[in-house]
Parts: C-alpha cells; sequence; structure tokens
C-alpha cells in the first residue's frame, strides 16, 4: 500500500503535531497551559443549549437533514447579515450552510482550482487556505503581511502575470494570527482588483464579533460590487463558543456557492438538524451575552499584555480575535522560544511560523482559556524570561502597538 502522491510529502497539521507533543508531556506528568490555539473555553448561551436539547428531543430529527441546510437556517444566516452589516443575501442563491467554516475553505479549492493554477494566499495566514490550494494542485503564491502595512498585503505589488493566473485570493479580517483590522476602503481595493483580474475573492471573518474597546467589524459584502466576485466564510465557534459544534457559513456570489454546494453533495451530508435547530436560536436570540464575553476575553487580553511588556515582549493591542500577536526575544527563532517555554514551564504558544515563514519573529497567543490560567501561564512567562536572563529583550515598560 501507498499513500497519494499529494499526501506523501504533505505534513500533518501543525496544531495536531503540537497536540500530540503535550499529551506525551502531560503523560510524564508536566501541567501544560495551552494558550496555543484559538477555542473559546465558555459555553454558549443557555437558550441555544435549550434549542438543541429541544430538537434532539423530537425523534423525527434524527435522519438526514438535507445538503443545503434547513431553510430556517439559510434565513437566519441571511437575517443575521442584514440586521449586522446591511448586507442583503438570498437565502436559497447565496446562502451555504458548512460542517465548520474549515471545511468549505478547504473544499473551495477543490471547486475552482486545477493543477497549476495559482492561489494568492496571505502569509502568515491560516494554514488551511494553503493547503486545500496544495493538494488540489494548485500554485501558492505568498502575500506578505508586514507590520509596516498594518498587516495588510500589497495588491499593487502582485506581478500582472501572476494576477492573471490566479483563480482564488484570500483575505482574512479580523485578522489570524496578526490581529489586524481591514477598514473598507481596503476591501474596496481588493474588490476592485478581483473584478480586474476575473478572479474569486475569498473572505474568512469568524471573528467579526468577538471585538474590543468599541470596535465595529464590517463585511467585504457592504463593498459595492462584492457579490458579483467575492464569497465570505463565517463561523459560530468564536461568535457564539460552538466551535466543536462545527457550525459555518458561506455566502455571496450564488455561483461560488452553488459550486461549493455541488461539491460538498458529493462529499457530505450536511449538518445535524438539531445542531442547526441551535445554530438558528444563536443567530436570532439573545445576543447581549456576547458584550460580556467579549469583556472577559478583554480582560484576559490585558493580562497577556502587561506581562509581554514586564519581559519587553512588543506586542499588538489587539481589537478583535482570540489573540495577542507578539515579537519574540532577540536572537531567538519563533519555534525555538516557543518550544523552551513549554518544555521547560509547560505554556503552549503558537510560533508565528506555523502560519508561513513571515510569521518569523512572532508568536500567537490566545485568550481562550479560564483567566486564572492565563494569569498562572503569563507568571511563567516572567520566570522564563528571568531563569533564561534573557539580557537581549529590550527594557520592560508599557505594551504598545507594533
Amino acid at each position: 500500500m501507498e499513500l497519494s502522491r499529494r499526501l506523501r510529502d504533505f505534513p500533518a497539521y501543525i496544531f495536531a503535531r503540537v497536540g500530540q507533543r503535550i499529551t506525551e508531556l502531560r503523560a510524564q506528568g508536566l501541567d501544560v497551559i495551552r494558550l496555543d490555539i484559538g477555542s473559546p473555553d465558555m459555553p454558549p448561551a443557555p437558550h441555544i443549549l435549550e434549542a438543541l436539547h429541544r430538537s434532539a428531543d423530537d425523534p423525527t430529527h434524527h435522519s438526514y437533514a438535507g445538503y443545503f441546510g434547513i431553510p430556517e437556517l439559510r434565513q437566519a444566516i441571511a437575517d443575521y447579515y442584514a440586521r449586522r452589516f446591511n448586507v442583503t443575501l438570498d437565502p436559497d442563491r447565496q446562502v451555504l450552510p458548512l460542517i465548520g467554516s474549515k471545511e468549505g475553505i478547504y473544499n473551495l479549492a477543490f471547486a475552482f482550482v486545477d493543477p497549476g493554477d495559482i492561489v494568492l494566499v496571505p502569509d502568515p495566514g491560516y494554514p488551511t487556505y494553503q493547503a486545500g490550494a496544495l493538494l488540489a494542485g494548485g500554485v501558492l503564491y505568498t502575500l506578505p503581511l508586514r507590520a509596516e502595512n498594518d498587516f495588510l498585503p500589497d495588491l499593487s505589488a502582485i506581478p500582472v502575470e501572476v494576477a492573471r493566473r490566479a483563480k482564488l485570493l484570500w483575505l482574512n479580517y479580523p485578522n489570524n494570527p496578526t490581529t489586524a483590522c481591514a477598514p473598507l476602503d481596503f476591501f474596496a481595493e481588493a474588490v476592485e482588483f478581483a473584478h480586474e483580474y476575473d478572479l474569486l475573492l475569498c473572505h474568512d471573518a469568524p471573528y467579526t464579533e468577538v471585538t474590543y474597546d468599541g470596535y465595529v467589524a464590517p463585511s467585504l459584502l457592504q463593498v459595492p460590487g462584492a457579490h458579483e466576485v467575492a464569497i465570505e466564510f463565517n463561523s459560530l465557534s468564536k461568535t457564539y463558543n460552538m466551535a466543536g459544534w462545527r457550525v459555518g457559513m458561506a455566502v455571496g456570489n450564488a455561483m461560488a456557492v452553488s459550486a461549493l454546494a455541488r461539491l460538498k453533495s458529493n462529499i457530505d451530508s450536511g449538518l445535524p438538524r438539531p445542531v442547526q435547530d441551535a445554530a438558528v436560536a444563536a443567530l436570532t436570540g439573545d445576543q447581549s451575552w456576547l458584550v460580556e464575553r467579549n469583556a472577559i476575553y478583554r480582560e484576559r487580553r490585558e493580562i497577556i499584555l502587561a506581562a509581554l511588556a514586564d519581559v519587553g515582549m512588543p506586542a499588538r493591542v489587539p481589537q478583535a480575535t482570540l489573540y495577542v500577536w507578539a515579537q519574540v526575544p532577540a536572537g531567538m527563532s519563533s519555534l525555538e522560544f516557543t518550544d523552551a517555554l513549554l518544555e521547560e514551564q509547560g505554556v503552549a504558544l503558537a510560533p508565528g511560523t506555523a502560519f508561513g515563514p513571515h510569521g518569523e519573529g512572532y508568536v500567537r497567543i490566545s485568550v481562550g482559556a479560564p483567566t486564572q490560567r492565563i494569569r498562572e501561564a503569563m507568571g511563567r512567562l516572567r520566570a522564563f524570561a528571568e531563569g533564561r536572563r534573557l539580557d537581549t529583550l529590550p527594557v520592560p515598560g508599557t505594551y504598545r502597538v507594533m
């Protein structure tokens, strides 16, 4: 038996590998605090759980629920976009529920990319943008995200011959891992670029409701003309603390949504009915609990930023997402730093290079752990810095935006 060529040299997902090492360390008795993954640690609101229970108690709700989502869920997604972004969507043509947005992001490449086609992906960026493109036989052209450009890609720097061969352009704001936020005028530039080069603009937007300090994240679909060239992915994972439930959505360009639905109907059989009913409750029910949830995340953000200031690691002050994006000490690579912190102090952070070569020099720190555990982890970070006597660190001071 032999693996396929496409999989033979393809690495395991970075966080699966990290998880294996953490399992080994815990088996050895090390108390590991995981701040490497972006998974909410708090449960969904009670009314969401109640909707799940009610639906699961219905004996007719345990057969196949259809390939394209129940009408009530598609309508709830359309209503959410109308209420939140003032974006009008046809629930039958422009909305597709997903088994988490990750599978939709991955599968989209197989709907549009032929071997040799170029896919434009951000670096650093969510690894699934690259994985889908590569396994579909595509060719990656990476767009560096640099601090001096507010972690926005320079679309004008893409060579014309590359843009003409490109099938997909991936964007993600609020951004994972850098936490950067994009203004609408940048989205307008991206829409114009997609029109000019006749490519599909793909926007991944799972963090629009995880925001701080009054920031309100936009949808790319708010830009005039976006419906003609763009598909947006969103998720209930981060918004409603439903990461393990696997509920996402693809919305926007009707042809792209239809192509993804056609592909998926040959791969999966849709979401369980009780999960769909709970998703309807999440999207249409009381939203006020998100304010309190985000306040808890903000408190954790401040704990992390204060510790980073104490050890002299410059960090962005995020307006959104579950993360803090911080520079590693001079003289250490991202992987060296995270490996040492894990092995010596039992604190797991994500190395910036997990998201691409341009993530070198950074680490991503998640706020998705109980507040007391984050306090403990930051205490261990201070101990690590002191124990290592990292004299290459800058003079400690207050945290700042990079």
